[in-house]
């Protein structure tokens, strides 16, 4: 085995892994929401502030923050939010307060938001640009089978210890993961290595693109073609995703009757289909998107959007039906958002500046996560007000607008290519 193929091979099993854990700290508390409400009389809308406390760091501090992994290292700075958001979460069960569990929680949300772009640059700076997508959509299962084991551990350890110790072992294997990540995570620089196929280029010193983007600001960043389309598209995108993963338990428990124990683990299908969906997308755009990766994902948004749909109207049918249609929602919503989060803002951004990957990513996805941080209390308050059914009549208005915000990016994208091959067609 050559050094370079080694090290890619141990860049995408730890990063894999560790990013992975991550939801284990994420999952439990959408597990328990039914216990925090019986045993210590919190309120739906109490309940959905316990989401923003996670969430909203989780996106702010992507963007505040971004510049962090440009300047101390993805190893370094993957590797340290590991560790404190495990110490955040390790004593979470000691305690039955509303404002120390918001505490607790902001304090691992912030640890946690820069975890997806660190593990981004570290993983994506091994590999040659022409299988990325492909290499990431694999990658990009971590995030789902990082979900479902995270539901699964919080439903066994719910059902065997109690509610209160769903948290403890998971954050001691993020701590340990951390570690592992500040001894091995090692980017291309620190090992002299040299990957090949990856792509150089950078604006030429001196020019106006050079002088604005050295030191990029957010405003900069955002003002790049097809990255507020981009950033747009996946807040719609998670606002959704995180919806099934935070309600989608107590949705089947209350709303469709299933058994407390069977709605933690049947609203995995979700995930298990955004498990497939991330695996498979992505060499599905190497493969018949080549060059047109932001028009394969607006019609898989597009398939996804015509899953929430079916569910809905077929949610009575009983469980073959929501399998099915849960599968397919995940399926073609989880391929989207890695890529959106991943690969796509990193190819665009790399045209100006390769140094301000990371910066870009943390935009992106920190303003996506945006939409994660304030659908705790707007899905409290419809399904409050509503019915669970308002819940879903949300997320398809908003998975419809990210299908239109992608392909709108896309319509931008083939106007910028046309441009450039009218350009060169003049010059030759």
């Amino acid at each position: 085995m050559s050094s370079l193929r080694f090290h890619q091979i141990k860049a995408f099993a730890l990063g894999w892994l560790a990013y992975a854990s991550t939801y284990f700290l994420r999952k439990p508390l959408g597990v328990i929401k039914a216990d925090l409400q019986r045993d210590l009389s919190f309120s739906t809308s109490q309940l959905g502030f316990l989401d923003t406390a996670l969430l909203l760091p989780y996106a702010v501090m992507q963007m505040i923050l971004g510049p962090l992994g440009d300047k101390f290292g993805a190893r370094k700075t993957f590797g340290f939010c590991l560790v404190l958001s495990g110490m955040s979460m390790v004593f979470f069960g000691n305690f039955s307060n509303f404002f120390v569990f918001f505490a607790l929680l902001f304090l691992n949300g912030t640890a946690q938001s820069q975890c997806w772009p660190n593990c981004t640059k570290g993983l994506l700076c091994w590999f040659s640009d022409s299988v990325r997508n492909s290499v990431f959509g694999m990658f990009g299962t971590c995030a789902f089978a990082g979900g479902i084991m995270g539901t699964m551990i919080a439903v066994y350890v719910q059902a065997n210890q109690g509610w209160q110790n769903v948290y403890f072992w998971p954050s001691i294997f993020v701590m340990v993961m951390g570690v592992l990540v500040l001894m091995m995570f090692q980017q291309p620089d620190e090992v002299q290595a040299e990957v090949p196929g990856k792509n150089s280029a950078s604006p030429t010193k001196g020019t106006a693109a050079d002088d604005s983007m050295e030191k990029p600001r957010m405003i900069d960043l955002w003002r790049l073609p097809m990255i507020p389309e981009v950033s747009f598209a996946v807040f719609c995108i998670k606002v959704v995703r995180y919806c099934m993963y935070m309600w989608l338990p107590m949705f089947l428990l209350q709303s469709l009757n299933y058994s407390q124990s069977m709605a933690g683990i049947f609203s995995t299908v979700f995930e298990i289909g955004g498990v497939t969906g991330s695996a498979l997308i992505g060499f599905a755009l190497d493969k018949f998107y080549q060059g047109q990766t932001l028009r394969g994902i607006t019609m898989f948004v597009l398939i996804s959007t015509l899953g929430l749909v079916f569910f809905i109207l077929t949610s009575s049918w009983g469980v073959l039906f929501n399998s099915v249609f849960l599968f397919i929602a995940g399926a073609f919503n989880a391929g989207p958002d890695i890529l959106l989060c991943g690969t796509v803002p990193t190819e665009l951004v790399e045209k100006h500046n390769k140094n301000a990957a990371v910066a870009t990513v943390g935009l992106v996805n920190g303003f996506g996560s945006i939409g994660t941080c304030i659908e705790g209390p707007i899905i409290g308050f419809v399904a409050a007000y509503t019915g669970w059914s308002g819940m879903f009549y949300l997320m398809i208005i908003l998975s419809a607008m990210g299908t239109l915000s992608t392909y709108r990016a896309a319509s931008i994208h083939a106007r910028v290519n046309q441009s450039a091959a009218d350009f060169i067609g003049n010059i030759a």
